[in-house]
């Protein structure tokens, strides 16, 4: 936790900040082995970062005093993720690592080759999902909450959704096989789309292609889903 990210809830009248649950708690007294006087890094959901005085820490709540927060969080990085929903292990440490680059805009997506026992997992509870957006700003010093968006149908979404994200910006569809290798330091907004670990069926590649996306691979390895989506970013931006 490189940062404390204090929910506007956590802002008192008298505009310090107090907070109660537990893991944060624990990472404060276990992690920080913080104490009463020392300075912390906080950050409000949404909103600026700065330095805070720890005032008050026991088992039940830490208290900060807050001095103007000034500090504006990291910029985001210009992407459109849409990935196939990888297994619930894998997608809770892919929404952190693509969290903590600077993606703020996920579009989780059914394809052929995805497990329908997927869609049933307790991982996409929006408080579950949230829980791991946030461990990915406080491990990156951000506080702007990414929005995940859950598609079920490859169709509706390749048909009515992504022409729209299209029109504004440039689409790269992450496959084995494709002619080009993915290209390096875009300087323009993109959707990136990333299919299962077992890849996508030729029809979902021709469609993708069909909606004016561009096929490009990462090379002969074959790559789990949180390594490529993670060497995909980096290469990219």
């Amino acid at each position: 936790m490189n940062l404390i990210l204090l929910s506007p809830e956590d802002i008192t009248a008298d505009g310090n900040a107090t907070i109660r649950d537990p893991r944060r708690l624990r990472h404060l007294r276990e992690v920080h082995r913080a104490a009463p006087g020392q300075h912390l890094t906080v950050g409000v959901a949404g909103g600026a970062m700065g330095r805070a005085e720890l005032t008050a820490l026991n088992d039940q709540q830490a208290t900060f005093h807050c001095a103007p927060l000034t500090q504006t969080p990291p910029p985001a990085l210009p992407v459109h993720l849409v990935l196939a929903l990888p297994r619930p292990r894998m997608l809770a440490r892919t929404l952190e690592h693509v969290t903590a680059l600077g993606v703020k805009d996920i579009t989780l997506l059914h394809t052929r080759r995805v497990e329908k026992s997927y869609w049933q997992s307790p991982e996409l509870a929006a408080e579950k999902i949230r829980r791991h957006l946030v461990l990915g700003l406080e491990q990156a010093r951000d506080t702007v909450l990414p929005e995940v968006t859950l598609r079920r149908g490859f169709r509706p979404f390749v048909e009515d959704v992504l022409p729209g994200l299209l029109s504004t910006r440039r689409g790269l569809v992450a496959h084995p096989g494709m002619a080009n290798a993915c290209p390096r330091g875009l300087r323009e907004p993109a959707v990136l789309v990333v299919g299962p670990e077992g890849g996508f069926i030729d029809w979902e590649v021709e469609r993708l292609l069909a909606a004016g996306c561009e096929g490009m691979h990462l090379g002969p390895r074959i790559l789990r889903v949180e390594t490529a989506v993670t060497a995909l970013l980096s290469r990219l931006f």
